[in-house]
């Protein structure tokens, strides 16, 4: 009775594996990235919400703190541009690091099959 779900078992688990790694390429370049590509623009959203530079943006030509004046209007506007440059580099910064990451996604599987065959020729 052991040795029949022993060997009953043993072949589903095999087959099941062997599925498992003709379906994993499959899986990675498919839902995986499309997993990847989903968390990764839900990050550079939140990212963006947290610098506020559509905020900036907006209200650019606004003066801060209701100071109507030449003076108030220049340095407000002069402000606003510093800090709309400044978040612009800080969000070009994660755009760059969200785009490496999907990089990376697409890269890893190949790169790890190149260092197996490497390894196996020497």
């Amino acid at each position: 009775m052991v040795t029949n779900n022993l060997s009953l078992y043993a072949g589903k688990i095999v087959v099941d594996l062997l599925r498992d790694i003709v379906y994993f390429p499959v899986w990675w370049y498919s839902r995986g990235w499309l997993r990847v590509f989903i968390k990764l623009k839900d990050f550079i959203i939140n990212k963006e919400k947290s610098l506020a530079l559509w905020v900036w943006l907006k209200n650019i030509y606004k003066p801060m703190y209701g100071q109507y004046d030449w003076v108030g209007i220049l340095i407000s506007f002069l402000v606003r541009i510093v800090q709309i440059i400044v978040r612009s580099i800080f969000m070009l910064g994660w755009l760059v690091i969200a785009l490496a990451l999907m990089l990376v996604w697409i890269i890893l599987p190949i790169f790890v099959i190149y260092q197996i065959v490497f390894q196996l020729a020497l």
